[in-house]
C-alpha cells in the first residue's frame, strides 16, 4: 500500500479533533443539531488552520444519516463514500487552476439537479479568491438564492480579495493561528500514535517554524522522522534537516556585533554557510531572535508575547540584560531590509556580510539610529577608561599650544594631519578603503605617518591598496610620504602620540586607567 503523508493520514474526521478553532467548531455543531445549516460559508485564514478539514466534516455533518451532538459518525453510507472521495453530492474545485467563467457556469447548471443520494450536495471551492472577476460575476446570484439543498463553502488565504457582494452573503468564520502550545502537544500525541521517540525540545522547536499552521508542523515532522528513521528525534537532528540555526549562534553573532568585530561575525556567518544553514532562514530566524530579546526589555508580561522553552528564555533574560534597546532596533531594521531581497537573490551570502558590516560599522552610515549606535559605543569607550577633553580656545593657550606642537610635529606632517578629515574620505581613493578610514586615526613617528585602524580585516584591505593609497595622499598635498598601517591595540607609552589630527585643532585625548 502506498505511503500516506502523516498530515492526510491524521485530518481530523469530526468536530472534536479540530484542534485550536472552537470559536467555529461550536458554531457548526450548534447548526447541525438545531437544523439551521446555512446555504454558503467562506472560511478565511492562513495556510495549515483546518480550513479545507473542518469544510470537509462539514460537508459529511450535514448529509449523515445518524449525526452524533452535531458530529458525523463516519460509519453510515454517505459518511464513509464522502472520506473516500466517491460520494457524488460533495464537489471540491481548486479556484486556483479552475478560475474561469465558464467552470462557474459548470456549477450553475449542476446546482439545478437534487442530490441522487443525502440531503445536500456541498461545494468546496478552495483558494476562492483566484477567481476572475467574470467568474465571481457568475456565481453571484446562485450563492445568493440558491435551492435548498445545496451548500457553498469557500475557503480563502486573502480574504480582502474577495468581493464585498460575495462575502456579504456568505457567513464569514475566521480560522486563528494555532498557539505552539497546542501544536507540540498535539505532536507528541502523533508521535506516540506512530511510535516515534522525540525530545520535547525538537517538537517545540518545529511548532515554532510551523508560525501557527498545523499542517505545516505536521509536514516538518513528517521530513525530520524520514531523516532520523529508526532512530530519536533530537533538537540537534531537526537543526540540521531544517537548515536552522541554535539560539545560542544568535547570541554570539550579536555579540560580536556590539563589539563591532566583523571578522569574529564573518567567521560565525562562514560556520552556517558551511552546515549547510539556509540564508533565508538564518536572517528571519535571527530577526526574530532580536525582536525577543528587544520585547524581554521593552514589555511587561513576558508570558503573553514569549513561546519559548524555560531554558531559552532563561539565555534570553541574560543576552537582554547586556543588550541595548537601539542597538536591537537599528539591527532589526537593517535585517527586515535585508529580508525582504534575500530570497529572491542569487548572491545571499555577499547581501548578509554586508549587512552584518553595516551593524558593526555604524560610521559608515548617516541616519539617525546609526549616529545614535555610534554615541552609544563612544561612550561605552569613555566608560572602560578613555575620556575626551576639549581645551578652552584662544588667548595665550592657544598659541602656546600650537608652539608646543610646532616643536613636536613637522610641518608636512601637521599639514597631513589638518588635511586627514578630507583625505580620509577622498572619491579617488579605492571605494573598499573608506569604510576602513571611517574609524582610524593618525599618528606619527618622525616623519613617517601611522595610521591606526580597527581591526585586522581594515589592516588587510588597506596594506593591499597602500600603493594607491599614498598616490591620492600625495597628489593631493603635493608631498611623498612614507605611511605604515597598524591595527589599534596601543601600550601606554604610545598613547600621548594617538590622533595628531585632534592636536592640531587644539584637542586633546586623556586615557584614563
Amino acid at each position: 500500500m502506498a505511503y500516506t503523508a502523516l498530515y492526510r493520514k491524521f485530518r481530523p474526521d469530526n468536530f472534536d479533533e479540530v484542534k485550536g478553532q472552537d470559536h467555529i467548531v461550536t458554531v457548526l455543531k450548534n447548526q447541525i443539531v438545531s437544523d439551521r445549516i446555512g446555504h454558503a460559508y467562506l472560511f478565511c485564514g492562513t495556510r495549515g488552520t483546518g480550513k479545507t478539514s473542518v469544510a470537509k466534516v462539514l460537508a459529511k455533518a450535514v448529509n449523515c444519516e445518524h449525526p452524533v451532538n452535531g458530529n458525523p459518525c463516519n460509519e453510515c453510507a454517505m459518511c464513509r463514500s464522502i472520506k473516500a472521495g466517491t460520494s457524488m453530492n460533495v464537489i471540491e474545485i481548486d479556484a486556483a487552476s479552475n478560475n474561469g467563467v465558464e467552470n462557474i457556469r459548470d456549477i450553475v447548471e449542476e446546482v439545478k439537479y437534487m442530490p441522487t443520494e443525502g440531503r445536500y450536495r456541498v461545494y468546496i471551492i478552495d483558494e476562492v479568491h483566484m477567481l476572475s472577476v467574470s467568474a465571481f460575476n457568475a456565481l453571484l446570484k446562485t450563492l445568493e438564492e440558491p435551492p435548498s439543498y445545496v451548500c457553498f463553502i469557500l475557503a480563502t488565504t486573502e480574504a480582502h480579495k474577495i468581493p464585498v457582494t460575495i462575502m456579504s452573503r456568505c457567513q464569514r468564520y475566521d480560522f486563528k493561528r494555532i498557539p505552539n502550545e497546542l501544536i507540540t502537544s498535539h505532536l507528541e500525541g502523533l508521535c506516540k500514535a506512530e511510535g516515534i521517540d522525540a525530545d520535547e525540545k525538537a517538537l517545540r522547536y518545529i511548532a515554532g517554524k510551523a508560525d501557527g499552521a498545523f499542517r505545516d508542523a505536521i509536514s516538518l515532522l513528517d521530513q525530520c522522522i524520514s531523516f532520523c528513521f529508526g532512530e530519536k528525534l533530537t533538537y540537534e537532528r531537526v537543526l540540521e534537516i531544517l537548515g536552522a540555526v541554535d539560539i545560542e549562534i544568535f547570541a554570539r553573532l550579536l555579540r560580536y556585533i556590539r563589539k563591532s568585530s566583523v571578522a569574529e561575525c564573518i567567521e560565525v556567518l562562514d560556520s552556517v554557510v558551511n552546515n549547510g544553514r539556509d540564508m533565508a532562514r538564518f536572517v528571519v530566524d535571527f530577526i526574530w531572535y532580536m525582536r525577543n530579546l528587544l520585547m524581554l526589555k521593552t514589555a511587561e508580561n513576558e508570558i503573553e508575547i514569549f513561546d519559548v522553552s524555560a531554558g531559552q528564555l532563561e539565555l534570553l533574560k541574560n543576552e537582554a540584560k547586556v543588550t541595548e534597546v537601539s542597538t536591537l532596533m537599528r539591527n532589526i531594521t537593517i535585517f527586515s531590509e535585508l529580508s525582504n531581497i534575500v530570497r529572491q537573490s542569487t548572491q545571499k551570502r555577499i547581501l548578509t556580510e554586508l549587512a552584518l558590516i553595516r551593524s558593526c560599522m555604524p560610521q559608515t552610515e548617516t541616519d539617525t539610529a546609526a549616529l545614535e549606535e555610534r554615541i552609544r559605543r563612544l561612550e561605552d569607550c569613555l566608560e572602560k577608561g578613555i575620556a575626551f577633553e576639549k581645551q578652552e580656545e584662544g588667548g595665550e593657550e592657544e598659541n602656546d599650544l600650537e608652539e608646543v606642537f610646532a616643536e613636536a610635529l613637522p610641518e608636512d606632517i601637521k599639514v597631513f594631519a589638518a588635511s586627514w578629515g578630507t583625505l580620509s574620505k577622498d572619491s579617488s581613493l579605492p571605494q573598499i578603503v573608506i569604510p576602513s578610514f571611517a574609524g582610524a586615526v593618525p599618528s606619527a613617528e618622525g616623519n613617517k605617518l601611522v595610521i591606526y585602524l580597527s581591526d585586522d580585516m581594515d589592516m588587510s584591505i588597506c596594506t593591499e591598496y597602500k600603493d594607491d593609497i599614498l598616490k591620492v595622499f600625495s597628489g593631493r598635498l603635493k608631498k611623498n610620504y612614507d605611511i605604515e598601517f597598524r591595527v589599534r591595540k596601543l601600550a601606554k607609552k604610545d598613547r600621548d602620540k594617538v590622533d595628531i589630527s585632534m592636536k592640531v585643532k587644539g584637542l586633546s585625548i586623556t586615557y584614563v586607567d
